[in-house]
């Protein structure tokens, strides 16, 4: 099949490589065409995963109507603040019939409060869409790392037709019809990684950390029961799986921003220094406050972030303001 991946980052560039492993015909399209050229001659990645050589079969296009032309699966990996603007330009050139799309990006938009799910469907009508989630950096998946992952699609037919083009011997992939979930569980662990990188930051150690993860996945499921999806979804791959490898990886650009939090820094500053690596927990932490209170959801861990990063909350008031809160039973 011909896939297009709409996107240069990392992630996107470690799925394309896995396809091609797969036999597949793969473009990426990116929206700077310089930083195309520069990929198609060095066969390398350098701004988003450096060290990686990219196969020859991986070719670039800077027009996403000639990306687009021929492919059967659209894999969207643009970051979320940025997809709506990717989806406007797809527009003109999509087939609701011919494309599937396969959202890899995990966040909430932040002005609207939308899914991707539902912001695909808000830009581009009704459509054939499924979502690709689970613990998997893609500085190991690129490296070939044995990695777990789960499809989700309201159509049984579309989660296992991406099943069938992802799945091998290093890249396993379930799947499931919960999107919502899969959805949810993939960008709230974000907010969680940023309050397990400020506990590492602080040096406070494993017991605290531990709690994060605990009550953290407990929060995730709260918040995502009552925005449509299943609880059991966050005991899989997108959800306790998902939060488990961004909380202690160093490769999670999340937890970067929590351990640069913890020792001191400001927001403005830890992001100038990120340049354009993006870290969706930031921008999810308002989306997810927001749907919080939307739902009457409690969200203490989501608040408490939410406070730091964006009312100035000191970051020892807000645990002290987590460990303080009344006792109940678990």
């Amino acid at each position: 099949m011909k896939i297009a991946v709409l996107s240069d980052g990392a992630w996107g560039t470690a799925l394309a490589m896995n396809l091609i492993d797969n036999g597949h015909e793969v473009v990426s399209w990116g929206p700077f065409p310089d930083y195309l050229d520069e990929m198609r001659e060095k066969r390398e990645n350098v701004r988003f995963l450096p060290g990686v050589k990219l196969p020859e079969a991986l070719s670039f296009e800077a027009d996403i109507g000639r990306a687009a032309d021929g492919a059967g699966l659209l894999l969207l990996a643009t970051p979320t603040q940025y997809l709506r603007g990717v989806l406007d330009k797809l527009k003109p050139h999509f087939d609701p019939q011919r494309h599937l799309l396969l959202d890899v990006a995990k966040g909430i938009e932040v002005d609207s409060r939308l899914l991707i799910s539902e912001m695909v469907r808000q830009v581009l009508g009704p459509n054939r869409y499924a979502v690709l989630s689970g613990p998997s950096h893609a500085e190991e998946v690129s490296r070939r790392v044995p990695t777990a992952v789960v499809a989700a699609s309201a159509n049984p037919a579309d989660a296992e037709l991406v099943q069938q083009l992802f799945i091998n011997d290093n890249f396993r992939v379930y799947t499931g019809s919960d999107v919502v979930g899969v959805e949810l569980g993939g960008a709230l662990k974000n907010v969680m990684a940023i309050a397990a990188g400020i506990i590492d930051g602080m040096k406070l150690g494993d017991n605290p950390k531990a709690a994060l993860m605990t009550r953290g996945i407990s929060e995730m499921g709260r918040l995502g029961e009552l925005l449509g999806g299943k609880a059991q979804t966050f005991s899989g791959l997108s959800g306790i799986g998902d939060l488990i490898v961004t909380c202690t990886s160093g490769h999670s650009r999340n937890r970067h921003v929590g351990e640069e939090l913890g020792r001191g820094k400001r927001l403005p500053e830890i992001l100038s220094s990120m340049g354009m690596v993006v870290a969706e927990g930031v921008t999810t932490a308002r989306g997810a406050y927001t749907l919080a209170r939307r739902t009457g959801a409690e969200t203490p861990i989501i608040d408490e972030i939410h406070a730091i990063l964006y009312e100035d909350r000191n970051v020892p008031d807000a645990i002290r303001n987590l460990m303080s809160r009344s006792a109940k039973p678990e």
